[in-house]
């Protein structure tokens, strides 16, 4: 074995062979995963023999992140981790409570290169993607700290997860797997800003996760001036791409909307995108999630007065859209919507 394995990162059926090849029983993957969910070390893992840790630190490596700082909410329960990767790269997650539990947003890439106008996540540019076991990582060590269950995932933080597809869907099968952490797919949303054919990928997956999509804009015009990828999947593949995921999968899909003063949140607007959603998706069901823009000081975008957004929400109903409005959590943390970074020093309160 040359290098060191990523146990964190292993389906049940690789922990086992690994463990085979270290010349121990197979039932000891079994000891073994129960303790990496609880964000134990070797010298932990107290059921185990003294030589088969020994085994394990030296040809094994545990790549849970650390907690380089906490930031707890003033305003409501939520707390912000920055976690220090074992490259020394720097992440955010947000765990935030609700009364239904715990729900956790986690990140899937260290930056991002998607370019969305509003979001600090891509100020950076993209520096990696992350492993399956540092996505996972984020659960084990935000639900250790909580000293809570983690029941509920969003994958909205830093990154775009369709952009590091293929370890985002092992992760996806990990967190959900009964001898993981057992957090079914029907707990957990993953966001994209519209990689058409990752939602294609995605849609035979075999995986029932909800599907959100970042619109924020009703045409195409708008939509590549704040976000990039339009000029490569307009509305019209996007929306396309979102009628074929629902028939293959029958899983509703979410799309948010950040409403943005006197760019996107006119009551013209929302008829124009009520239309438009309408008429690509017509009785199939979808929800529309409202998200007054969080500040993010290099961008310099206002967002929508109560009125407006109570207004834009009011016409997209009355058309026959299920609307709602996101309720913002973590603000005064610099953890709400958009405003997650990757780079120490601007994560402060």
């Amino acid at each position: 074995m040359e290098s060191r394995a990523d146990l964190l990162s292993m389906m049940a059926t690789e922990l086992k062979d690994f463990v085979k090849e270290l010349g121990e029983p197979s039932f000891r993957a079994g000891q073994i995963s129960q303790w990496l969910c609880k964000g134990a070390d070797f010298s932990e893992m107290t059921n185990l023999s003294a030589s088969l840790r020994e085994k394990l630190a030296l040809h094994a490596e545990l790549r849970y992140p650390v907690i380089e700082a906490r930031y707890a909410s003033k305003l409501d329960a939520t707390v912000k981790y920055l976690f220090r990767l074992s490259d020394g790269q720097l992440i955010e997650s947000v765990l935030m409570e609700y009364e239904h539990g715990l729900s956790i947003c986690v990140s899937s890439q260290a930056g991002c290169r998607m370019g969305c106008r509003f979001c600090a996540s891509t100020l950076g540019g993209k520096v990696r993607d992350l492993l399956p076991s540092e996505i996972l990582g984020q659960i084990i060590v935000a639900q250790k700290d909580a000293g809570k269950r983690i029941s509920n995932i969003v994958m909205m933080g830093i990154g775009e997860p369709l952009d590091n597809y293929d370890n985002v869907i092992r992760f996806l099968r990990l967190v959900s797997a009964p001898e993981g952490l057992n957090i079914g797919c029907r707990h957990i949303s993953l966001s994209t800003c519209g990689l058409v054919p990752g939602i294609y990928r995605l849609a035979k997956e075999d995986l029932p996760i909800t599907l959100s999509i970042s619109l924020h804009a009703y045409d195409d015009e708008k939509r590549s001036e704040i976000m990039p990828v339009n000029r490569a999947y307009n509305i019209d593949r996007l929306l396309t791409a979102c009628r074929d995921y629902f028939d293959e999968t029958g899983r509703r899909i979410s799309f948010e909307y950040t409403l943005i003063s006197g760019e996107n949140d006119s009551t013209d607007g929302a008829v124009i995108l009520a239309k438009l959603l309408k008429r690509y998706l017509e009785k199939r069901p979808f929800h529309v999630n409202l998200i007054p823009v969080n500040p993010v000081k290099e961008r310099g975008y206002e967002a929508s007065g109560k009125r407006r957004v109570r207004a834009f929400c009011e016409m997209l109903e009355k058309l026959g859209v299920n609307a709602t409005v996101r309720r913002t959590l973590g603000e005064d943390i610099n953890a709400a919507c958009g405003q997650l970074r990757h780079t120490a020093g601007q994560t402060g309160q």
